[in-house]
């Protein structure tokens, strides 16, 4: 890994350390310091609505810890596309306060199993104390990096992400992490950050910082070229709001033969 991309790694977990502990802490008052979108430093050109809790619906978190809820940076709802079914083990890259993986855990059921993934401590004790709140037990939080998890190969059913992967240094690791840990038949629902084909990776930069989730962003068909390279089949990259001009919120869908 080059120091530039230990730097931008460094600089990612510092600042979901960061918010995760102002979730927690003595003034948090239920609220969040986002890292994704409007209020990331040097972002103003991020919109609102376009990061967060507001991306799902009401009755869909009802009933989930206020601090699942504040600590929500993703840029859309991976639940909308992952078809989640009962008995399914399920894997969130880039898990965070949990949200995600307690919606999965719900849907999977007591037969089921959603494992979640991060790589800043902070966040993984508060995704534990959210799942206990929650009186989740069939779920589990993993320290590691999404370039190398720590599961053996096709151990998946379905992997999801929520803004993630646009925050790794190494997307083509990550996309075949994601094949190797899926078994065969497995597939992948995950929302991201996507530029559109004509906005070049130096203006992405201009309209965002890497961590807060623009500078990253793969193009579609940089996400579409990066998918099949892996070896998925029937790949999907749709935009579904903006997030800065040029760049959308996406659902990326995509299966392991």
């Amino acid at each position: 890994m080059t120091t530039e991309s230990k730097d931008l790694r460094e600089q990612v977990r510092s600042r979901y350390a960061a918010a995760a502990l102002a979730v927690v802490g003595p003034d948090a008052q239920g609220s969040s310091t986002s890292c994704c979108g409007p209020d990331a430093a040097d972002d103003s050109m991020a919109l609102d609505g376009a990061f967060g809790a507001g991306l799902y619906a009401t009755d869909e978190v009802e009933g989930l810890p206020a601090e699942a809820l504040a600590a929500s940076l993703g840029c859309g709802n991976p639940m909308a596309v992952a078809s989640l079914q009962p008995g399914d083990r399920v894997l969130d890259l880039g898990s965070g306060g949990g949200i995600d993986v307690l919606l999965s855990a719900r849907r999977v059921g007591p037969t089921g199993r959603a494992y979640g993934l991060d790589m800043t401590e902070e966040m993984l004790a508060l995704a534990r104390s959210n799942a206990e709140k929650a009186g989740a037990t069939n779920v589990d939080f993993l320290k590691g990096e999404i370039e190398a998890i720590p599961l053996p190969a096709a151990s998946i059913d379905v992997v999801i992400s929520n803004c993630v992967v646009n925050l790794s240094t190494d997307k083509p690791a990550v996309l075949a992490e994601m094949f190797r840990v899926l078994v065969p038949g497995g597939r992948i629902g995950i929302s991201d950050v996507v530029a559109e084909d004509d906005v070049s990776p130096a203006e992405r930069a201009e309209r965002g910082s890497y961590v807060g989730c623009i500078a990253g962003a793969l193009s579609r068909s940089e996400y579409l070229e990066g998918l099949d390279a892996a070896g998925f089949v029937d790949a999907q990259v749709e935009f579904t709001h903006e997030a800065a001009p040029g760049l959308h919120g996406a659902i990326i869908q995509a299966v392991k033969p």
